[in-house]
């Protein structure tokens, strides 16, 4: 087996338990030459002074170069561990997941499985999604897929390991059916009361953005008789949202063609009046600045962009980014009315996003109420050891 020891005083954040070694942190790995070159291969993390720290999983070419699958010297990494995790994971959205068939099972390092995400869609006999994002899950790829199978009961799995993330652990974008049927060009869930089609095969991420639940529940409760704006709205997930909750009017903006397509048929497939909804195919930026030079207003807002960092390099930019959609949401805003503004950029902490949108209040002369704190569902679990994990934040603001 390989023994990974750490520089004097890199032990700090394993002692904390966190599940990541960099490789700026590495004194030495010794073992055999073709087990320095395996990906994925376990490996025992020591200290300096030889205390043992972890058992992770080595990936030669990440500089995250270890990823921490247990803590405890005398737990094995082994087809047992797999299907106790899986088994917890399951339990755990048993009890905290309600009115939905679409949900987060394995959110990776919160549920023991560094760099994996496994979304499922429809039921028994519907399709897990995974994603296999490190070298560890990689190496584990089959025991994983048959450990999820036999839990669930559901016997198709599909893969969209397609996410760039993959390339810096030297591994090839991945895609395709693991077990049983292929997913057909939709596969429909309901949420909330809602009905959405969802594209598994092509649309992003694993098809639909399932960390949203709670938001889209919330933006439900608030909508009736509201005039409603919804920006990067995708395939319209806000924006049915608002119209099961009663909205006057629904203004969705998106730069795909192909969401708006969808978000549309999402709204013919709920039985929604179409008189009620605009699918706009525009620039969000340029867009809001014509709405204000109209002098529109609305009553709900949702900025829900993409990831604008995505690194620590990218933050000075992205913050640009989210003050500039901000300020103008703010001026496009009616008294009384309602923002809900996210990031999903993990190099974006809550406190730095909540700073940016008091700025861009700030500038917009005006003044906000913080109404709520927003983050992901709760299939999607925190842990006090891995803050990166919370890659979701938002505020709900009202304007006085």
């Amino acid at each position: 087996m390989l023994t990974i020891t750490l520089k004097p005083g890199k032990e700090k954040s394993l002692l904390r338990r966190h599940p990541w070694v960099f490789a700026s942190a590495i004194d030495r790995i010794e073992g055999k030459p073709e087990e320095k070159a395996k990906s994925g291969a376990t490996a025992v993390v020591q200290s300096s002074s030889g205390q043992f720290l972890a058992r992770a999983a080595y990936s030669p070419k990440s500089q995250i170069r270890a990823r921490a699958w247990s803590f405890d010297q005398n737990e094995p990494i082994d087809h047992a561990l797999i299907k106790r995790r899986i088994r917890n994971a399951l339990a755990y959205r048993n009890l905290s997941v309600r009115d939905t068939d679409a949900i987060r099972l394995i959110f990776g390092e919160a549920d023991g499985f560094p760099g994996l995400v496994v979304d499922w869609y429809a039921g028994k006999q519907g399709t897990l999604v995974c994603q296999f994002q490190s070298a560890g899950v990689e190496a584990w790829k089959t025991p994983i897929v048959q450990a999820l199978m036999s839990e669930t009961g559901c016997p198709n799995v599909y893969e969209r390991s397609d996410a760039s993330v993959r390339e810096r652990e030297g591994l090839p974008l991945v895609t395709g059916v693991l077990a049983g049927d292929e997913p057909g060009a939709e596969t429909h869930v309901v949420e909330n009361g809602v009905r959405y089609a969802v594209d598994i095969k092509h649309g992003h991420k694993t098809g639909f953005y399932i960390d949203q639940r709670d938001n889209r529940r919330l933006v439900m409760e608030q909508a009736a008789g509201r005039h409603v704006l919804n920006c990067f709205c995708y395939t319209g997930g806000f924006s049915l949202a608002a119209l099961k909750g009663g909205a006057a009017s629904v203004l969705s903006i998106d730069s795909s063609a192909d969401a708006l397509e969808t978000g549309k048929r999402n709204m013919a497939l709920n039985g929604f009046d179409s008189n009620l909804a605009e699918w706009r195919d525009a620039d969000v930026f340029k867009t809001l600045r014509a709405l204000r030079e109209q002098g529109r207003t609305f009553d709900l807002i949702v900025l829900d962009p993409p990831k604008f960092a995505s690194s620590p390099d990218h933050v000075e930019r992205a913050a640009r980014a989210y003050k500039d959609i901000n300020l103008l949401g703010m001026q496009l805003l009616r008294e009384g009315g309602l923002l809900f503004t996210y990031s999903c950029s993990g190099a974006i902490s809550a406190d730095l996003f909540q700073k940016i949108v008091a700025g861009a209040v700030n500038d917009a002369r005006v003044d906000a109420r913080i109404v709520r704190r927003l983050s992901a569902g709760a299939d999607h679990p925190m842990t006090t050891s891995f803050p990166e994990g919370e890659y979701l934040k938002g505020l709900m603001l009202q304007k006085p």
